[in-house]
């Protein structure tokens, strides 16, 4: 074992993910997690391209797979329901609009923390208020009163970052908004909604409403899309953020009258402002970022998950190769990742509607498509320690 403490904040998908890396190459790894437990539900999130060959050296295709939500494609609808497009989940090798690994953020969030806890050390229901460096390493201050020092920290604690407003600066600094709300929450299914995720768009006023699946046919998740430069209300201002869906919802048709029914008494709901985090770099000193906090693609993408799951891979890796010495560890990570993480938040952006510049031709569009799927070497790192997979 190398002995090197490493702390990692956040236990969604991103932190979870590097602390099965970091553990195999033979760390202390504690992850401290605000929240009291484990966020259940979410949006479903998507493995494609080279993030499957990563699940896979995880050890983990069998058990990401056995808990994916089934889902057999999307229609787009018509205000009657009339089916007007499809996608199937075997489109395009399984990297289509649905993706052949498919799976809510808190099963996958469950999946990775039931392989780690084992090895790995779990802080539930804290947060750090304080974080000093030096030359040797990290001398760190928790909300419940804790004081501890680490050799490393990295933050994986999403958009909305606390560990990057601290070290980074403010988080307006770093967030880019695509123009774009989304919300969703578990539902019954009382639609009669089968094994397709089904969704209408309302052309004229941007507006979308869909209705997503879930293994357990009983639920459904509901998905809300409106046009939106400025929010309006706080991001953790739950209440006043399903008011605001009810006002930019009213009138749509289809079947969102009857799916916000459901909001007031929803224990999963979310909604926030589809937004990218671009940074010229990604780590301070013996402090880096991973995932969303350093450099979120936006829902839109269908990234999010893969950035998170590559990089951590690759994190993991380059520091165990560069003998955890962080400056040189940190700075191969981010040369290795960067163009990577570009080409997906190119499609973030298409996506929105929110390219500065005109729309590539199909043949651009088709190589941007590809970097963003399969656009990084995966090294092996051979020489550096590997425990193996605990599955």
């Amino acid at each position: 074992m190398s002995g090197r403490r490493v702390l990692v904040v956040g236990a969604s998908i991103a932190g979870p993910a590097l602390a099965h890396w970091l553990w195999r190459r033979g760390a202390e790894v504690t992850v401290v997690e605000r929240a009291p437990g484990l966020r259940p539900g979410g949006q479903a999130v998507d493995a494609r391209g080279v993030t499957k060959e990563v699940i896979r050296r995880m050890g983990l295709d069998a058990a990401i797979r056995a808990a994916c939500t089934d889902t057999e494609g999307a229609h787009t609808v018509d205000v009657d329901g009339n089916v007007l497009e499809t996608y199937r989940a075997d489109d395009d090798g399984g990297d289509g609009m649905i993706a052949e690994i498919e799976i809510l953020r808190g099963d996958l969030a469950q999946v990775l923390y039931d392989d780690t806890c084992g090895g790995v050390e779990y802080v539930f229901g804290d947060r750090i208020v304080e974080l000093v460096q030096d030359a040797g390493g990290v001398e760190v201050t928790f909300a419940g009163g804790g004081q501890r020092r680490f050799d490393l920290v990295v933050g994986a604690d999403g958009l909305h970052s606390s560990l990057r407003e601290m070290v980074f600066g403010p988080r307006e600094r770093f967030i880019r908004h695509l123009g774009l709300v989304l919300a969703f929450y578990s539902v019954p299914n009382e639609f009669g909604l089968g094994r397709w995720f089904v969704e209408y768009q309302d052309r004229e006023s941007g507006r979308s409403a869909g209705l997503r699946p879930f293994k357990d046919a009983t639920q459904a998740m509901a998905v809300f899309a409106f046009p939106s430069d400025d929010l309006g209300v706080d991001y953790r201002d739950v209440e006043g953020q399903k008011q605001l869906l009810r006002e930019r919802m009213a009138g749509l048709g289809w079947l969102t009258p009857r799916i916000l029914e459901h909001l007031g008494d929803s224990p999963d709901f979310y909604l926030d402002q589809v937004a990218q985090v671009v940074m010229d770099r990604w780590s301070e000193g013996r402090v880096a970022l991973i995932g969303d906090a350093a450099f979120s693609p936006s829902p839109m993408s269908g990234a999010g998950t893969g950035l998170a799951l590559v990089g951590a891979y690759v994190l993991a890796g380059e520091l165990a190769a560069a003998g955890w010495d962080p400056e040189v560890g940190f700075a191969a990570y981010e040369a290795r990742m960067r163009p990577f993480v570009e080409a997906n938040q190119e499609i973030g952006r298409l996506h929105t509607g929110s390219h500065a510049s005109a729309e590539p031709d199909m043949e651009a569009l088709t190589a941007l498509i590809e970097r963003a799927l399969n656009g990084i070497d995966l090294p092996d790192y051979a020489g550096v320690p590997d425990i193996g997979p605990t599955t």
